[in-house]
């Protein structure tokens, strides 16, 4: 490990924000070890619909006790899959680049995951593909309170109830969203990725205040 490594949560479909943090570093720990929490990014993604932001939220079981992040299994007996990418398609069916990347994502909705963090790696791996962003990127095998100097630790830092301003790292650059005239910032990376295709990755490193500090 060296100063370039950063230590942070796994997330559904994740914002914005956090590519900007994994484009600041060269390796990633991904934390899968710490107890699963509620009403986090874990398992929840805000996309742009015709009305309003909507959130979409993997229901999952277990989630009344404490229990590993790694431990959390998918709820099999409710129809989340069809809902979210029916709620997907409506949102981006007229978007730019949705004809052209709506497989990548439809394939992995569809899959049997058993656990939760192995989708949203599944997720998270073909977002990184599709952006052609290539980091040094493994998971946690056990949870370290207190990492060493030379680990920057943001784990339970982004989340939806604190604004991303107050983190200093995200800064909004926008673009041409499919619904309204006023710049939604910061939703799932499906936006960025449906709305300009090849150009997120230019984008997003227009959004990222290249700060190694917390």
């Amino acid at each position: 490990m060296g100063v370039d490594t950063l230590l942070i949560d796994l997330h559904f479909l994740p914002c914005l924000e956090y590519f900007t943090w994994l484009l600041s570093y060269d390796h990633i720990e991904l934390e899968i070890c710490g107890n699963y929490q509620k009403q986090t990014y874990s398992n929840r993604c805000y996309i742009l619909s015709s009305q309003r932001v909507d959130r979409l939220s993997v229901p999952v079981q277990g989630g009344k006790k404490k229990i590993q992040y790694k431990d959390i299994k998918i709820d099999p007996h409710q129809k989340w899959s069809i809902c979210h990418w029916h709620s997907i398609c409506t949102a981006y069916g007229k978007a730019p680049y949705f004809e052209y990347l709506a497989d990548y994502f439809q394939q992995i909705f569809f899959q049997p995951y058993e656990y939760l963090y192995q989708l949203n790696c599944a997720f998270l791996n073909t977002c990184l593909e599709i952006l052609q962003i290539r980091k040094s990127i493994k998971a946690t095998s056990e949870y370290v309170h207190h990492p060493p100097d030379c680990i920057v630790d943001v784990r339970n830092l982004i989340r939806p109830q604190v604004h991303f301003s107050e983190r200093n790292q995200y800064h909004p650059y926008p673009y041409r969203q499919v619904f309204g005239t006023i710049f939604n910032a910061n939703l799932s990376i499906l936006d960025l990725l449906f709305c300009v295709g090849p150009e997120a990755g230019h984008i997003l490193k227009k959004s990222c205040i290249l700060s190694k500090a917390v």
